[in-house]
Parts: structure tokens; C-alpha cells; sequence
């Protein structure tokens, strides 16, 4: 059943709006992991749930509000000077920021999304309030506890054994009979296609963001084309009536010359906004890379791709 009847274009606007969103947040935390001093990137952080949550309650997707919520009171906490930032209290911010992107999913099919795992948000209550939770709790939520090929379930790639791979290390034997997967895999999220139940399809994204400097070059270069093209319409009517040929001539030689100049360059202006920054495609592996270097129990050194780059 489709859960925002009279809101969908709100909705969908919502997911652009609060997706691009999310993925600055998750790069922020992976750089606040080595600068936990950092009081501007916590600062985003915050403001970055803040947001979502806002939007979520607008849009009255409560396990939305409650994860995000949870998750901005521990960085009200962070920022404040209360609590110590660590590996382990990150990867519990992360598992929610990773909460919050499967909800979105699931928003994408103009469905509620299913609330988060109790134990992710008892860990959240838990650390804001001061008490330790175990490394083994920490793990089983975020998946980040190192695993060799014996532990590797059986939906999941074997990182232990990819590791290996690449290091030139021999893999570990793999078990004979692989681990059953977690429980919640038993119960998988909503897919973004519904069935013939009443759920609606999610749509995909038909709007692009343009940068108001290259829009508004583009409308000069618009309007420009439009003047010279009644400029041509002039030149023809005075060589019909059969005015100074050699100067009309001249005078039209020179109004194509600057109509082919203003045509190619809308053509480059126009290509240029449809590009779009090369750093959103490989950012996207950073958060995978810094959880399986914690799988690993690796430390790695992580450098950010511009995003003036652009393809």
C-alpha cells in the first residue's frame, strides 16, 4: 500500500534532497576518524541528521525519526566534550547512517520503512548515556568483526580470503559447510519494485541539478543567439530588396561567423552541465573500504577525491 498518497513529489524530492545528504555525511564521519578534534566536520555531522530528521517527521516516517534522533543526541554528546570519539563509537554512527540509507530504499517504493534493529538503537541509548557496550555487540551491528574464511556467511563475499589474495598470503582453509546468514537476512528489506499488492513502483530520478553559474550562461548564450538570428533576419530582408550588396554581404559573413561561435559555445555550456563531479562516483567506495579495512583490522590512510573533477 502506498504510504504517501498526497505526497509523493514531496517524497521523491525528499530521497534527492536527503540522499545527497547522506553520503556527505558518511564521507565526514570517515574523515572525522582522523580528526576526532574536529569540531566543524561533528558540526556537519549533526546538522546532517538534523535535517533528515526534520524531513522525516514532516513526512511522518517515524523509525526515521527514531534512528536519526538517537544518533543526534550521541553527537549533541560528541561535540559537546561529554563523550570520547572512538573507532567503536563510530561504527555505531555508521551502522545507523547505513540504517538510514535502507529506509530510504524502502521510502523509494512509497512504502514506511521498517524500524531499526533494537540492538542498534540500544546501542545508541546506551553510549549516550556513558555505558559501554561490548566489541562484540559493536560488531554483530555494524558486520565489522574480522572474519576468517570459516566465519564468512554464506551471502557474503570472503574478504579474509580476498585480503589474502591481494597480499599474497595463503586464504585460510574454508569450512566444509558455510554459516547460516544473519537472522535479518531472513527478513530482507522492501525492494524499491512492489508487487501487485497496491505498492507503487519506485521512479527513477528525472531531474538534475545544474549550477546556477553554467545556467545562467546558458540563458545569456540563449538569449545572444536569439538577437544575432533576428540580426540574419534583417541582413536577408535588405539583400531582397537589393540594397549594397558588398555590404550586406560583409555585414552577413560576419553575423554567421558570430552565430557559429555563439552555437558551439552553448554546445560546450550545455555539456558541461550535464557533467557531473567525479568525485561522487568513487566516494561512494570510501565507507566500504573503511569497513573492510575494520573487518581486516587494518589501518589505512584514506584520501578523498575532488569533486572539481568531473566527467
Amino acid at each position: 500500500m502506498n504510504a504517501f498518497v498526497d505526497m509523493q513529489d514531496l517524497l521523491l524530492d525528499f530521497l534527492n534532497e536527503a540522499g545527497e545528504l547522506l553520503d556527505g555525511v558518511d564521507l565526514q564521519l570517515i574523515e572525522l576518524e582522523g580528526r576526532t578534534d574536529d569540531l566543524d566536520l561533528l558540526n556537519a555531522v549533526f546538522r546532517g541528521f538534523h535535517t533528515i530528521k526534520g524531513g522525516a517527521g514532516f513526512l511522518e516516517a517515524a523509525a526515521l525519526v527514531t534512528v536519526c534522533h538517537r544518533a543526534e543526541t550521541l553527537l549533541d554528546l560528541l561535540r559537546s566534550g561529554k563523550l570520547q570519539l572512538t573507532a567503536e563509537v563510530l561504527d555505531v554512527i555508521l551502522a545507523a547512517t547505513g540504517e538510514v540509507r535502507r529506509m530510504f530504499e524502502e521510502m523509494g517504493g512509497f512504502a514506511q520503512p521498517d524500524p531499526a534493529p533494537a540492538q542498534l538503537i540500544a546501542q545508541l541509548e546506551a553510549l549516550a548515556q556513558g555505558r559501554p557496550i561490548s566489541p562484540a555487540a559493536t560488531q554483530a551491528t555494524t558486520g565489522n568483526a574480522p572474519k576468517t574464511s570459516d566465519s564468512v556467511a554464506a551471502d557474503e563475499p570472503d574478504w579474509a580470503a580476498l585480503y589474502a589474495a591481494i597480499a599474497g598470503a595463503p586464504p585460510a582453509t574454508q569450512a566444509s559447510t558455510p554459516v547460516a546468514a544473519p537472522a535479518r537476512a531472513a527478513n530482507p528489506p522492501h525492494t524499491s519494485a512492489k508487487n501487485g499488492n497496491g505498492g507503487a513502483p519506485a521512479q527513477k530520478e528525472t531531474t538534475l541539478r545544474v549550477d546556477t553559474h553554467r545556467f545562467d550562461q546558458i540563458l545569456n548564450l540563449s538569449g545572444e543567439i536569439g538577437l544575432t538570428k533576428n540580426r540574419l533576419m534583417c541582413l536577408k530582408r535588405d539583400l531582397q530588396r537589393g540594397g549594397s550588396e558588398g555590404d550586406a554581404l560583409k555585414a552577413l559573413d560576419g553575423a554567421v561567423d558570430e552565430l557559429d561561435m555563439l552555437v558551439s559555445d552553448l554546445q560546450n555550456a550545455v555539456m558541461k552541465a550535464r557533467m557531473q563531479p567525479v568525485g561522487r562516483v568513487f566516494q561512494k567506495y570510501v565507507r566500504l573500504t573503511r569497513d573492510l579495512a575494520r573487518q581486516l583490522g587494518k589501518e589505512i590512510d584514506l584520501v578523498l577525491v575532488g569533486e572539481e573533477t568531473e566527467v
